[in-house]
């Protein structure tokens, strides 16, 4: 048989063109196939490896927080979403604190406070604790603890107050709770203090010669001006210098006048205060409360400007009080140096944190406007010996821890 070279029916093997058709039909669809498997692997690759992504950032966060590319985006972005830009959310707070300790300092408005406070527990469901001991500021190391075991033991979240110096829990290896206060203008508290402890307040006068039975009329009415510039005890230090104490703490150089007690003072303060506010500045404080502390203090300016508050807050006001003489003023004046140099202190932090706040409020100007009471240069007279308050139970300060 002859060969047909120009392309006859028959081809090598004896495949005509409509075979190689089919052969090649069948290595494209098998190739297609090739492709198909290889691409359901892959998807199945990145699902995997999807899912494991997520499963990890969501263990990341659980323990530890949100990986760090999210961090980063969000500093970039910011934080703001959507919802934030289209809906009014409730302002962002510190974390809760569960403990907080009310140290109050004595004639700066504490009762007023005090009194704010049980409105707002009935209100916040909060346990509130005041302690109805006033004359006991300064413990042995024995009644520190004893008194720091009793806070710690009260039900969280509590709120508790006393008239005590400030008390270092961590060197006692106890968990600090939050510290708060309010001072005021030194002279302004040093009468306060002085009509009071005779004279009382709206409640009555009567009401408050049951708290001072022994005290003599030639006590009672001493005029304050001789008080101050005979030297009597009262009116001189270290009876005068009273507001750092509060901050120092429990050593006892903290009651003596000078630099160590006020620059300890200032360090706890920026250590282990919250907030340490001015009582000139009441409404400020509370606003500042409400910011920092909302789960105890929302709602306590309207509280605090309620009609019905106010005429109770009326009633703590000090009876028959008097400013005394500029000679007597000057004279105070030097001898509460320090206090001065303290509150002065504590009104520039708090004028600090109202502008790190945001708090567009107008600052008073002090109680005193101080000129004038530095055109005499009077010296502060020696320390009197004190004859109060004298605890025996106090040990020698050579074996107190001093933490500066």
């Amino acid at each position: 048989m002859m060969k047909n070279y120009s392309g006859g029916s028959l081809l090598n093997n004896g495949q005509t063109p409509n075979h190689i058709r089919e052969r090649n039909g069948r290595k494209c669809t098998s190739g297609g196939g090739g492709l198909l498997r290889v691409s359901l692997r892959g998807y199945g690759f990145c699902m995997g490896a999807l899912f494991v992504f997520c499963f990890g950032s969501l263990f990341y966060q659980l323990n530890g927080g949100p990986p760090q590319i999210l961090l980063d985006i969000r500093q970039y972005l910011g934080d703001s979403t959507f919802q934030d830009d289209h809906q009014s959310f409730a302002t962002r707070v510190l974390t809760f604190p569960s403990q907080v300790v009310y140290n109050r300092v004595g004639k700066c408005g504490s009762r007023t406070v005090v009194m704010l406070l049980k409105l707002l527990a009935e209100r916040h469901h909060f346990n509130l604790v005041s302690s109805e001991i006033h004359n006991k500021t300064r413990l042995s190391k024995h009644e520190q603890i004893t008194l720091m075991t009793q806070i710690t033991s009260i039900p969280e979240p509590f709120l508790y107050t006393r008239h005590v110096h400030f008390l270092n829990f961590t060197s006692f290896k106890i968990e600090q709770p939050v510290y708060l206060n309010i001072i005021r203008d030194p002279i302004n508290r040093f009468l306060s203090n002085y009509f009071f402890r005779r004279f009382g307040d709206f409640r009555g006068e009567q009401y408050h010669l049951k708290r001072t039975p022994n005290m003599k009329d030639e006590e009672r009415y001493l005029d304050i001006n001789v008080c101050i510039l005979e030297n009597y005890a009262e009116c001189s230090n270290p009876r005068i210098f009273y507001i750092i104490p509060y901050f120092c703490g429990q050593h006892p150089k903290c009651r003596e006048p000078g630099v160590w007690a006020l620059e300890r003072a200032k360090q706890n303060v920026l250590e282990n205060y919250l907030l340490v506010g001015i009582l000139e500045e009441l409404e400020d404080v509370l606003l500042l409360l409400e910011r920092l502390l909302p789960q105890y203090f929302t709602g306590a300016l309207d509280i605090y400007k309620g009609p019905d508050y106010m005429k109770m807050g009326k009633l703590t006001s000090t009876v028959r009080k008097y400013t005394p003489t500029l000679e007597a003023l000057q004279v105070l004046y030097h001898r509460m140096s320090y206090e001065y140099e303290f509150y002065n202190f504590i009104r520039d932090q708090f004028h600090l944190m109202k502008r790190k706040i945001g708090l567009k409020s107008q600052a008073r100007p002090p109680a005193f406007t101080h000129e004038f009471l530095h055109e005499l240069a009077i010296g502060t007279p020696e320390p009197l010996e004190e004859d109060e308050e004298m605890d025996t139970a106090l040990e020698d300060a050579n074996s107190w821890p001093i933490q500066m």
